[in-house]
């Protein structure tokens, strides 16, 4: 029998490429069978660009079908120091594509000495999601967005992708999943250039607020359950998740003014 370790050590700045060589069954594999089982999806998530950075934010809700599979999702995570990843499509190959976009980025850092370049790491995320294509044309689809503070540029980011892995960069705003095309509208009648900080949250929140209003998958805020939206800002001092009690203070300013027929 052989040992696949018996070999001279693969030096690789790509960590799926060392599990590809080394442990292959750890990889995302294609389902068997005809039949794709019913899984929960993550639905609506949204990054904007403010003056200095990028704000991201998902709802919580995951569907099952017609049902709430849960009510408290996480759809947005730090994809390193200074990037963000949001998550829409089939959940559970979601967070398994986070968790090792998020370990190849480390492992490159590790082996290079230096961290990959914005477009380097979206580049390596539209890789991943060309991989998850066999999964997709099964109904498991997945598809990211990403966004970053980009530190050659000094400048936030923002990249989507099709599900194929082809990825196209957006100027100001973004939104993916089931209520997508109902934020995008919300974005392009809400978004100026020049937003502050609490201004983008305000118009990101807004916008998830006109995407659960047609879009049944996408949950509103819950004040009842203390849930809120998962909101994170990346600037030129990396990656952080705003607190409830922030999200709590936009929705209550969001909610007024729609009270007030401004909205």
């Amino acid at each position: 029998m052989n040992d696949p370790f018996s070999g001279p050590p693969l030096r690789s700045p790509s960590f799926v490429d060392v599990l590809r060589a080394y442990a292959p069954d750890l990889l995302p594999q294609p389902l068997t069978g005809e039949s794709v089982p019913e899984v929960p999806h993550g639905t609506t998530v949204v990054a904007v660009r403010f003056d200095d950075g990028i704000v991201m934010g998902g709802d919580r809700r995951a569907t099952e079908g017609h049902a709430i599979a849960q009510r408290d999702i996480e759809k947005v995570f730090p994809a390193d120091t200074h990037s963000a990843v949001a998550i829409a499509g089939a959940a559970g190959p979601a967070v398994e594509m986070v968790r090792l976009f998020q370990t190849e980025l480390e492992h490159f850092e590790k082996v290079e000495g230096f961290p990959l370049s914005l477009e380097g790491k979206a580049n390596k995320l539209g890789q991943m999601v060309r991989a998850n294509l066999g999964l997709a044309m099964q109904g498991l689809v997945v598809v990211p967005l990403f966004a970053g503070y980009d530190l050659r540029r000094s400048s936030g980011r923002i990249f989507r992708y099709d599900v194929t892995g082809g990825r196209n960069e957006e100027a100001d705003y973004h939104a993916n999943g089931s209520g997508g095309v109902h934020a995008r509208g919300s974005l392009k009648k809400l978004y100026r250039h020049g937003l502050e900080l609490p201004k983008a949250v305000d118009v990101l929140v807004e916008a998830l607020y006109d995407a659960a209003d047609e879009d049944t998958a996408t949950g509103l805020p819950d004040p009842l359950r203390g849930i809120y939206p998962i909101v994170a800002v990346v600037d030129s001092d990396g990656y952080r998740r705003l607190p409830d009690a922030e999200i709590k203070e936009s929705v209550e300013r969001v909610v007024a003014a729609r009270a007030a027929g401004e909205g």
